[in-house]
This record gives C-alpha cells, sequence and structure tokens, in this order.
C-alpha cells in the first residue's frame, strides 16, 4: 500500500479562508503583483497630486492670477516579509486536535492584523483633510467635494472609482441618528434595505476598528495600491526523530498611499 503524503495544501486553503470573515482592505485598495527583490529591497513610491478649481472666468484684457500645479513626491518603501511561525509535537495533536487547528487559525489571524494595520496607516496619511461639526450627510457631501469626481461619474468602469468611507464603529451610533434626521435620505434605496447606514451621498459607508474615532476616511481603491511578489506562502518542517512539527505562513508586499487625490481625512472639530 503507498504512502498518503501530507495534503499540504489543505493548509493553504485555511490561510486563505480566514481573511474572507473579516473586513479585508485589500479590497479598499488597488493590487499590484509586479513587486519584485526580497526583504529590504528598495522601492520608490511616487505620489501625485494636483491642485483642483483653479480655472476663472475673465474679462477683456484680464489674465489668469491663478493656474493649475501638478506635483509628486517620492517616498522609498522597503519590501517587507510578514512571516509567523506555530510548532506542535504529534503528541499535542494526540491528545487534543484543537490545539492544532487553534494555532493554525490564530497565525492567519494574527497575519491577517498585522496588514491592516499597515493597510490603514497608509490611509491616515491623507494630506486632503475637512474638519466638520458633525458627522451627517453634509459632512460627507463636503469630503467628497475635495475628490476629483468626474472620473467616478464618468467613468465606464464605474466600480473601479467606488467611493467609499472606512468608519470607527465607536462614530457608527453618531452617524446613524444624524442621517435618520436627514429627510432626504428617508426614500434612497440603499438606506431603507441596509439598515440607517449604507450607501450615502454616494459613499459607501464600512466599518473597522483600526480606524481611528473620531476620524472618516473617504476614498477610492485608487489612493492606497499593495505591491505584493505572491499570494500567502505555507511552508511545513518536520523532525522526525522527536516528532516535532513547525508551520511557516509568509507574506512579501508593501502597502503605499499612491494618490493623494482620491482620499480625504474627515475629522469632527468645533
Amino acid at each position: 500500500m503507498a504512502n498518503t503524503p501530507y495534503p499540504n495544501y489543505v493548509l493553504e486553503n485555511k490561510f486563505e479562508d480566514q481573511h474572507n470573515t473579516y473586513l479585508d482592505l485589500l479590497g479598499f485598495c488597488t493590487v499590484d503583483t509586479s513587486l519584485t527583490g526580497g526583504p529590504g529591497f528598495k522601492k520608490v513610491i511616487r505620489t501625485y497630486s494636483a491642485t483642483t478649481n483653479k480655472t476663472q472666468t475673465l474679462a477683456q484684457g484680464e489674465g489668469n492670477t491663478e493656474q493649475i500645479e501638478a506635483g509628486y513626491s517620492d517616498v522609498e518603501y522597503e519590501t517587507e516579509l510578514l512571516q509567523n511561525r506555530f510548532i506542535y509535537f504529534d503528541e499535542e495533536a494526540m491528545k487534543d486536535p484543537l490545539v492544532v487547528d487553534t494555532g493554525l487559525n490564530h497565525q492567519a489571524v494574527d497575519m491577517f492584523n498585522t496588514e491592516q494595520a499597515k493597510a490603514i496607516a497608509e490611509f491616515a496619511k491623507a494630506e486632503q483633510t475637512v474638519t466638520v461639526s458633525a458627522f451627517n450627510f453634509d459632512a460627507f457631501v463636503d469630503a467628497t467635494a475635495k475628490i476629483d469626481a468626474l472620473e467616478i461619474r464618468e467613468s465606464v468602469n464605474k466600480d473601479a472609482f467606488s467611493l467609499f468611507a472606512l468608519v470607527n464603529p465607536d462614530d457608527l451610533g453618531e452617524i446613524r441618528k444624524n442621517l435618520k434626521a436627514e429627510d432626504g435620505l428617508q426614500y434612497v434605496t440603499d438606506y431603507a434595505t441596509n439598515g440607517y447606514i449604507g450607501t450615502v451621498a454616494s459613499v459607501n459607508i464600512f466599518t473597522s476598528a483600526l480606524v481611528p474615532a473620531g476620524t472618516i476616511y473617504v476614498a477610492t481603491p485608487q489612493a492606497v495600491t499593495y505591491f505584493t511578489k505572491k499570494g500567502t506562502e505555507v511552508e511545513q518542517e518536520r523532525e522526525p526523530n522527536i516528532r516535532k512539527n513547525e508551520v511557516y505562513l509568509r507574506k512579501y508586499g508593501i502597502f503605499a498611499l499612491t494618490n493623494q487625490n482620491y482620499i480625504v481625512k474627515m475629522t469632527k472639530g468645533a
């Protein structure tokens, strides 16, 4: 009878499936798989920005006093390797199989949480800001006004420019109360079908505990890019003499804010 090898692909599926049960911020970024090099390799990210609303109405003999200015800034990033390790012995698995399942699941969750923290750190670098007195309908309108919405309105592939907002759960109650008082939202389909929070001023609302309380990030996927080399990599080692098993989970990638024009940081103030 032939030996049955350990099905490594089962572990890969287990790791990947963990990400589907959370708000994965990768879904709010542009994914670029062209990353090359290993840990410590340098990659220069060029972030573009431009001034808007500089077109003037002029009379005869008058000239422009303002101009549109485009620019960029280069930020150097290092390719990062995220890796964790779980060790168990055959005897531990024999005594309680749930010990192994718990360890493998926590590997995936721990990797996921580390990725999300790095992603939200890039959203926090937004330079366009709006200070509002309350998180209400007008606040979202003011925030989206700072984003170049022409491409969003006229793009054939509207999903590529869909506006979203990342909100701390602690601010969700205030948003619900404020929007409930907005008569203009009573008969909006998304408002009725998704509860008090759904789509507000063409912005899809999502909650994440990683967003600081009192802050809302309004953006499109073009704002932050995730440069990656490949997907999740799983590697296993075994010392048969002592029945010791080691499972490694790793990913190569860089989160970077690549376009300031497509993100606004909304904060509540006086």
